[in-house]
């Protein structure tokens, strides 16, 4: 009996576990992700300066670093001059002092001659150290000429971002001004007559005009979570799979209860498979198949899986 019960509650776990393990959240579109997926062309392009920036800068620190020890390196080596120089000056007064001494004690002579080895053996140590010194800091110059990043390079990298920067405002003003007598036509219409009519759109596979009006329904509000979704799909029978995934993410986050939401997940997922991103995609199969197992979609997921 304590086996029965034991086993009864085993099988009901897993599934609630691995629903639990559902995806709540969509990472498409998401440039602050180690490893996002789901870009659009702009936003790979925005990702790929970014790296370039970011090892520009990466660089620049690393150079920063290495000119502040070879400052260090060059401080050291001033006070070990300043030191000699120092020394030098002793010496010569200890040396004057021994040829007094000697001039009137011809006995001190064993003890110039001692303290004059001393001498020159101090001197001989610091030269060495010098010697030493004055390798490391030419090493280093070495690898900060390898590694520096010249300005030519850095200015080059610059007009290029400030190029696609221009390039973006282009476009969007070129995207604004060729929306604007679609936009004032909509406006004359209820956002019902523009639902409507974008849906008769999409269903004669009219899928420009059915995006227009859907984008304008987005930004009056209406029902934005469904307008978010035909979206994602219009995309997704385009093969335009990263702005798909990106559309799907936005309606789930509006609205998770649709009753379109088997459709949306695997779509979702299909999206990602052929994304090449196959790990979250196997994690979205699997979440059809446990969250709708009666659903077609789940019978399709598992085709997949």
């Amino acid at each position: 009996m304590k086996r029965s019960v034991l086993v009864v509650l085993l099988t009901t776990a897993v599934p609630l576990l691995l629903i639990g393990a559902e995806p709540s959240a969509f990472g498409a579109g998401d440039l602050s992700n180690s490893e996002p997926y789901g870009l659009t062309s702009n936003e790979k392009i925005i990702l790929q300066n970014k790296d370039k920036l970011h090892k520009v800068t990466v660089k620049s620190n690393n150079q920063a670093n290495e000119v502040e020890s070879l400052r260090e390196r060059i401080d050291g080596l001033q006070s070990i001059i300043e030191s000699l120089n120092r020394k030098a000056h002793n010496n010569k007064v200890n040396l004057s002092r021994l040829d007094e001494e000697n001039s009137i004690k011809s006995q001190n002579n064993v003890e110039y001659e001692k303290r004059l080895n001393e001498v020159v053996q101090g001197n001989s140590e610091n030269i060495i150290k010098l010697k030493t010194v004055m390798t490391e800091i030419s090493l280093l110059v070495d690898t900060i000429n390898k590694e520096y990043v010249t300005k030519s390079e850095f200015n080059s990298l610059v007009n290029d971002v400030n190029d696609f920067k221009s390039l973006m405002v282009k476009e969007l003003k070129a995207t604004s001004s060729a929306s604007k007598p679609a936009t004032s036509e909509l406006s004359k219409k209820t956002n019902a007559q523009i639902a409507t009519e974008a849906k008769a759109f999409y269903n004669k596979k009219y899928y420009t005009n059915a995006i227009e009006n859907y984008e304008h329904l987005i930004k009056q509000n209406y029902k934005p979570a469904y307008a978010h979704y035909m979206i994602g799909e219009m995309n997704f029978k385009r093969k335009n799979y990263a702005n798909a995934i990106s559309y799907f993410k936005k309606s789930s986050s509006l609205y998770s209860k649709a009753s379109y939401m088997p459709k949306l997940m695997l779509h979702t997922a299909i999206s990602m498979d052929n994304s090449n991103d196959k790990e979250n995609a196997k994690k979205f199969f699997q979440a059809v198949v446990l969250k709708y197992p009666n659903s077609s979609e789940a019978q399709e997921a598992k085709k997949y899986l």
